[in-house]
């Protein structure tokens, strides 16, 4: 179970896994034990999955699949939006979480862990890792933008 970050906004809170690493986009990634960074896990930080709204379908690429940076690596639909998921790293798809087939719910119920998208084979982990935050940061980056929301809707 990883620790968290967390702010509360109104009635809302927002947790940062400490554990991953994360895009300015809301995607998280994390590096499974022991692979150092031949595996990685992928899915929605819990501040885009709340912002996007109660995601109905997931449809990720294809087992094999392989990305190039900014290629699509899953689609969420949600009543609010449609969101295509860019990855910003290269790699195949190793692995797809069937249980989004069923369960889309699990998306919002469970960002951090039953609700991961895909798992990737990263072609050149020690580099790409270099332009993902830590949670520190991503998390000052959510903070801006909630901030930059709030400003707008008053």
């Amino acid at each position: 179970m990883p620790e968290y970050l967390e702010t509360k906004v109104d009635k809302f809170t927002f947790k940062v896994a400490k554990d991953r690493l994360y895009t300015r986009d809301g995607v998280w990634f994390l590096p499974l034990e022991g692979s150092e960074g031949a595996m990685v896990r992928v899915g929605l930080t819990d501040y885009l999955q709340q912002h996007s709204g109660d995601i109905a379908f997931v449809n990720s690429r294809p087992i094999g699949t392989t990305l190039r940076t900014g290629d699509d690596f899953a689609e969420i639909e949600t009543i609010k939006v449609n969101v295509g998921l860019p990855s910003p790293i290269s790699g195949t798809v190793t692995e797809i979480n069937k249980g989004l087939e069923l369960h889309p719910e699990l998306v919002n119920q469970d960002p951090y862990d039953k609700g991961w998208l895909v798992m990737l084979k990263p072609a050149e982990w020690a580099v790409s890792r270099r332009n993902l935050l830590d949670a520190d940061a991503y998390f000052a980056v959510m903070r801006q933008q909630i901030d930059e929301e709030l400003k707008e809707t008053s």
